[in-house]
């Protein structure tokens, strides 16, 4: 299952978003209204909740900078990767587009593809705001 986020303009360089998303903690601000929980566990690991949602681990899997960061699920259990592609535009604008690849089967996707739809896309929105 492959889900993209609208593209957001960010005012701020691709070297200054990359830097914002590799730092794991800093995507507590870019969480939805609806996150019951949200905590740091490494410097490359944070775990979240949403509501009505059981808790998710991720880690940063791996960053190329400054155009992409990859982060993953640390379990095996929801095999899936949420990519930030990120563009310079100049000006000191870039332009970022979350990616989220997952292997699910038809039911289960069935059943997630629009709350993570959803997800992905406030995640995008709170990085245009930066």
């Amino acid at each position: 299952m492959n889900l993209e986020s609208p593209t957001v303009t960010v005012n701020k360089t691709a070297e200054e978003v990359f830097e914002f998303l590799t730092k794991v903690e800093n995507f507590e601000q870019l969480m939805p209204e609806s996150k019951q929980k949200f905590e740091k566990l490494s410097d490359s690991r944070f775990l979240f909740q949403l509501k009505g949602m059981p808790e998710l681990v991720l880690e940063q899997k791996s960053s190329e900078s400054p155009v992409k960061v990859v982060l993953g699920a640390a379990s095996d259990k929801l095999p899936f990767t949420l990519t930030a592609d990120i563009v310079d535009t100049g000006d000191g604008k870039s332009t970022t587009q979350l990616v989220f690849e997952g292997q699910f089967n038809a039911m289960m996707a069935m059943m997630i593809k629009n709350p993570i739809q959803n997800f992905i896309n406030t995640l995008t929105e709170n990085i245009g705001k930066l």
